[in-house]
């Protein structure tokens, strides 16, 4: 399976799992090849219709739209989703 092949199927897995919740803005943020786990690490991140900015805080500029990230092991031989989980993104400020 090649990196295209994996993300589209961490990208499907996350759309079908989260569907009741009509999450938008679905994208690949990172991804590489884990050897030793013989399979793909993908981490997509999204947004949730409750994550955006409501318009009062939009046009006083507060606030950054949430976004949400899971980090998705799918297996290099066949293509299934092995496991999802949260990830979480450092405050520097």
């Amino acid at each position: 399976m090649d990196v295209k092949q994996a993300v589209k199927i961490a990208k499907t897995q996350v759309a079908d799992i989260f569907a009741d919740e009509e999450i938008v803005d679905i994208g690949l943020e990172e991804v590489e090849f884990d050897d030793s786990l013989d399979g793909w690490i993908v981490t997509i991140g999204f947004s949730r219709p409750w994550d955006q900015k409501n318009a009062l805080t939009a046009a006083l500029g507060e606030g950054q739209t949430g976004r949400s990230y899971k980090v998705l092991h799918i297996a290099g031989k066949d293509g299934r989703m092995v496991s999802m989980r949260d990830h979480y993104l450092n405050d520097l400020n």
